[in-house]
């Protein structure tokens, strides 16, 4: 398959988080913000962030790239305004998830950070174009750096560098950091890297990921099909295992894992996939458009617990 950092015109971003990683209740304070009390961009940008917000002006812009991102909030017409999926999960109400407390809701951040390759190129690339398991940060940081340059991206390799930063902090925080960096990020709940602190090198932990709900899994199968298989009515096993925005690559899923909820997909989206593997043919294939699953259902599944209450 083409390489679609490099082989694409896709907009690349190495910046706008104001060096902080997302935090656990900024989400949460963004939609509330703009959902119930009428914020909009210019809002988080002003010194009443800091009371608005209980962060600072730096930080509040962070807020917002990361809301944006993480497919929460949207920019429409120059105002912002909560996404479908925001209201679904985070509404006071009616959310399956207000205060970010169910895996769920963080598999659904982290798929949105690491399969959108315009908003968080950096998650992007980490999970879906580097081979390698154990990693080091110069090496990544070069790596990226290159492919900036190669597509002519304004990014220094200093703010290459700090992006890295960010994003090797989002999943392995530092244990010496103090104050407002000592909140451990959002997503390191999940353990999909970890850091070894005497060679100072990471490493994806690839498993089964017993706490990814089959829906969400559903969910991005049916995201990394549309868009970048669109024509295809079939997707091989090895394509959903290792293909980039693939569910295999973004949850760091073993290739039995892959198999082993590949093989219960037709259940999950109600028979619009279904799964095959005769005569060493493995792979799925459409019954009807992708455009006929729901979304909302294959999230809504996702939160057992709610949705019995």
């Amino acid at each position: 398959m083409r390489d679609v950092l490099t082989d694409s015109d896709l907009r690349l971003q190495f910046a706008g988080h104001e060096t902080f990683p997302l935090r656990l209740l900024w989400l949460k304070k963004a939609f509330d913000a703009v959902a119930y009390h009428g914020a909009d961009r210019r809002t988080f940008q002003e010194q009443s962030a800091i009371a608005q917000f209980g962060v600072g002006k730096n930080m509040a812009l962070a807020m917002r790239h990361w809301a944006i991102a993480t497919g929460m909030l949207a920019e429409e017409d120059g105002s912002l305004v909560p996404t479908h999926l925001a209201w679904l999960l985070l509404d006071n109400r009616a959310g399956l998830d207000p205060f970010l407390e169910d895996p769920s809701t963080l598999w659904l951040v982290h798929a949105a950070l690491a399969g959108t390759p315009e908003q968080s190129t950096t998650f992007f690339f980490a999970f879906n174009t580097l081979n390698q398991a154990v990693f080091d940060r110069g090496g990544l940081v070069e790596a990226i750096h290159d492919l900036a340059k190669m597509r002519g991206a304004r990014a220094t390799a200093e703010t290459v560098k700090r992006d890295v930063e960010v994003f090797l902090r989002s999943y392995a925080p530092r244990s010496g950091d103090a104050g407002e960096d000592a909140a451990e990020p959002l997503l390191a709940e999940l353990a999909l890297i970890s850091e070894s602190r005497l060679s100072g090198q990471f490493e994806f932990v690839r498993g089964p990921k017993p706490n990814l709900q089959d829906g969400v899994f559903a969910l991005v199968l049916k995201r990394f099909w549309a868009r970048w298989h669109p024509d295809a009515p079939t997707l091989s096993a090895e394509q959903a295992s290792y293909g980039a925005g693939s569910p295999g690559r973004v949850f760091k899923l073993d290739e039995d894992s892959v198999m082993a909820r590949l093989a219960k997909i037709g259940d999950v989206t109600s028979g619009a996939i279904i799964w095959t593997d005769t005569a060493g043919l493995r792979q799925v294939s459409m019954t009807r458009k992708l455009d006929t699953i729901d979304d909302n259902a294959l999230i809504t599944s996702s939160y057992p617990y709610r949705r019995a209450a």
